[in-house]
């Protein structure tokens, strides 16, 4: 089933921030971060990126939406953190549980690529938590190389 980047609407927006912030929260507690220090990672980490709290062309937020006009998940694209212009990131891609194993986030990851190129990227990077095996296999089987890898023993 095919989808599409539809430009996440100003009113599903603060919804849209809430929930991506909240997951992003969640996941730096899950890899070892005190939740004080997580809320406040993900908080400066969004303020940074929409500091008038809406989308913008270098940070750009979409829907990705199926043929029967199904929301299946989101995606928020933009330039990364280098100063490079051409240098283009994955902060955020979700889909929805009930809808994973479609295809969508590999279709997703595509429009994203398409995206980037055409706002003039010539790299897409992203961060894959390492518990997330699924996500990791999935990038690696679309041509994406493990730049650098954090390690942690449970003591």
């Amino acid at each position: 089933m095919p989808i599409t980047l539809v430009p996440i609407t100003a009113q599903r927006f603060p919804s849209w921030w809430e929930r991506s912030q909240a997951e992003y929260k969640a996941d730096l507690i899950a890899v070892g971060e005190t939740p004080r220090a997580a809320e406040e990672h993900a908080s400066d980490a969004f303020h940074r990126a929409f500091p008038a709290g809406t989308p913008t062309p270098d940070n750009a937020v979409f829907d990705l939406v199926d043929d029967t006009d199904d929301i299946v998940g989101y995606l928020w694209i933009g330039r990364d953190n280098s100063g490079d212009g051409t240098s283009w990131w994955v902060w955020d891609v979700v889909v929805e549980p009930e809808r994973r194993g479609q295809g969508h986030g590999r279709a997703a990851m595509q429009l994203a690529e398409g995206h980037a190129r055409a706002q003039g990227a010539r790299t897409l990077g992203l961060s894959v938590f390492g518990f997330n095996a699924v996500a990791r296999a999935m990038y690696e089987s679309a041509g994406y190389e493990t730049t650098s890898v954090k390690m942690r023993k449970q003591l």
